[in-house]
């Protein structure tokens, strides 16, 4: 059994790899194929292009004067008790108006209460110790989708919190809106939409964006660092994949054979240094 399960999990970490001219004309094809709709490459185009995420943030909130004061990509939020989040786009506008924006192809990652997790994760980490809440920002979560999540036809829906009885406002200052990647409008957010599901920046309606996605598309400095930024994506998805099957063959072993977990990562070859990280998660 433990020969078997050790076999096995060597054998799942053995790949067959690709050439790297293989790999390189792979990645050249999907960057041709990238549409502002896929988030690695939203978050490439934004990045250290405040301009774009202006312009959408205008369009979406429809104020035109709306001006932002600070942009910052793939932020990390931690929950040191619970799962932590990494925000598409983390915004502030010169009213100290907090946004987060999100694109999300799948239905499902664009659920309700994946929202007000958002929502709630962001209040978490902007007031310090002792701080009133009253310092809290007004907040807006954006979650552009590629489909209409809720069916009813609309461009953008926009949530906030009410009083049932009487029907009245209940002004907390934290907003959600969905926008409806579908909308294929003549209207301005309409014209935006289309730009974020189109692969050729020349049919672009806002030069911003085909500025951005031709930089990283047909310009070579930009191509190069789209092709590192995904081949750094594919070494940590195989990181993440390794350290799975890692974990499943040292279940199996206490399973199985009712050894300790460091006898099981023992048996397996994983340096000692490297035995503490597996400890919590088992």
């Amino acid at each position: 059994m433990v020969k078997y399960i050790i076999m096995r999990r060597t054998k799942e970490m053995v790949h067959l790899e690709k050439t790297k001219e293989q790999l390189h004309e792979e990645d050249l094809q999907r960057i041709r194929g990238f549409r502002l709709m896929d988030d690695d490459f939203m978050t490439a185009c934004f990045s250290d292009s405040p301009e774009c995420t202006e312009l959408v943030l205008r369009i979406i909130m429809d104020k035109p004067d709306l001006k932002v004061t600070n942009v910052t990509v793939q932020k990390t939020l931690k929950n040191l008790q619970g799962r932590s989040l990494r925000l598409d786009i983390d915004a502030v506008d010169s009213e100290n108006r907090q946004y987060d924006i999100e694109v999300q192809r799948s239905d499902k990652g664009a659920q309700p209460r994946r929202a007000r997790y958002h929502s709630s994760l962001m209040d978490a980490n902007t007031l310090n110790v002792g701080e009133d809440f009253e310092l809290l920002p007004e907040l807006y979560v954006v979650f552009i989708t590629e489909n209409d999540v809720f069916g009813l036809g609309r461009p953008i829906y926009e949530i906030g919190r009410r009083i049932i009885d009487g029907n009245l406002s209940f002004d907390d200052g934290s907003h959600i809106i969905f926008v409806n990647g579908a909308n294929e409008s003549e209207t301005a957010l309409g014209k935006l939409m289309h730009d974020f599901r189109c692969t050729d920046p020349d049919d672009m309606n806002y030069a911003d964006l085909a500025e951005r996605a031709r930089y990283f598309k047909e310009d070579p400095e930009g191509v190069a660092n789209m092709c590192k930024a995904i081949e750094e994506m594919r070494e940590e998805a195989a990181a993440n994949a390794r350290e799975k099957t890692t974990l499943e063959a040292i279940r199996n072993l206490m399973k199985n054979v009712g050894w300790s977990a460091k006898e099981a990562m023992d048996a397996l070859g994983i340096a000692v240094a490297d035995q503490a990280k597996y400890l919590p998660m088992l």
